[in-house]
């Protein structure tokens, strides 16, 4: 899978090359490529943004910078790539979206910066490639670059022999197996006991059919403790 990611703040993105994803890129599995923006910039101060139509504080950044570099980072993408742009705008990032775009040959993410991106570069390229808007949350970061991070993280470790055991991403919250109670319940290791703490004693009989019975209550115990709105007829968390 190729992932291309636009950003002025290249070394933001140095974590990629970390973990599960940085062994995943060594194996050829992920195909990650960073590209400074400014390269795209023509004046000899590099500009990428200029002050909003209508007035208001910030900057926006500017589309012909934006149209250029994409232009070029999309000439040769596989069919099927998919544009992805970070922005509290957004529809919510979910596991779901995660396994769909690892079911792509690749994806696009465009980190904005300041008030955003002018909108006319989605306009444009929409009538070309899918552009998915997502937020991480209802809260404001300073850029794309974390939720750059966030994405290929999440759609790295769903990709065929990235993580050590695949049944590892199946078996996570909110993964597809995942569907009657989605929040993953409580683990535990060795010791036995911890300062007074006991494993369940379920965890240790050796009986499967009862530890399978154990965690899925667990998993609905947990999930309706934290995260009622995740059921069926279940209300927002307080």
């Amino acid at each position: 899978m190729r992932v291309d990611i636009l950003t002025i703040f290249p070394d933001y993105l140095a974590p990629t090359s970390l973990s599960v994803i940085g062994r995943a890129i060594s194996a050829g599995t992920v195909d990650v490529r960073v590209h400074d923006l400014r390269d795209w910039a023509t004046d000899r101060h590099r500009t990428v943004d200029d002050t909003p139509f209508g007035g208001g504080p910030g900057m926006v950044m500017l589309p012909e910078i934006w149209g250029r570099a994409l232009d070029e980072v999309l000439a040769d993408v596989a069919p099927g790539t998919r544009i992805v742009v970070p922005t509290p705008s957004g529809r919510p990032y979910s596991q779901r979206k995660a396994e769909e775009y690892a079911a792509t040959p690749g994806i696009v993410i465009a980190c904005g910066r300041y008030e955003g991106i002018d909108d006319r570069v989605w306009q444009h390229f929409g009538t070309k490639f899918p552009v998915d808007q997502i937020s991480l949350g209802d809260y404001v970061l300073a850029g794309g670059e974390a939720a750059a991070l966030v994405v290929v993280e999440s759609v790295g470790r769903l990709l065929p022999g990235v993580l050590g055991n695949e049944q590892s991403a199946g078996d996570d919250s909110f993964s597809g197996d995942r569907a009657g109670a989605p929040l993953e319940g409580p683990v535990y290791t060795k010791p036995r006991v911890w300062r007074d703490f006991p494993v369940p004693d379920v965890l240790v009989s050796g009986d499967h059919g009862r530890i399978a019975a154990w965690r899925a209550a667990e998993s609905h115990r947990r999930t309706a403790e934290i995260r009622p709105d995740l059921l069926p007829g279940g209300s927002d968390p307080v």
